[in-house]
């Protein structure tokens, strides 16, 4: 049991960077709205994972981030694509599909 278990992480680890763009494409979102995203898409994922990622893709170019003042807190860092994190978010929806049909056709579903 344990393997499918890893196996089953590392499948959802290797879709968590286009999910993540995916949920910035729409709008400037905070980290905790990442979140929670991913958790009502039932992947479930925890803060440890979500913020080393962010720094990542932030130095790649493909995140950009800009502080807000929050009401109830410390500033806010909300997250947004670049160009870049455009074109590579729809190069990777591409691949995702195609990912799919050919798993999919393999399955015998």
């Amino acid at each position: 049991m344990m393997k499918l278990e890893k196996t089953t992480a590392q499948m959802r680890r290797g879709v968590l960077e286009l999910c993540v763009l995916s949920i910035i494409s729409d709008k400037e979102v905070y980290t905790s709205d990442i979140i929670d995203s991913m958790k009502e898409a039932e992947l479930i994922v925890v803060e440890g994972t979500v913020y080393p990622l962010l720094t990542r893709l932030k130095n790649e170019g493909i995140l950009k981030y800009k502080w807000e003042e929050s009401s109830s807190g410390p500033p806010r860092k909300y997250y947004s694509l670049t160009k870049e994190g455009d074109d590579i978010l729809k190069k990777l929806s591409e691949n995702w599909n195609d990912l799919t049909k050919s798993v999919n056709k393999l399955l015998k579903n």
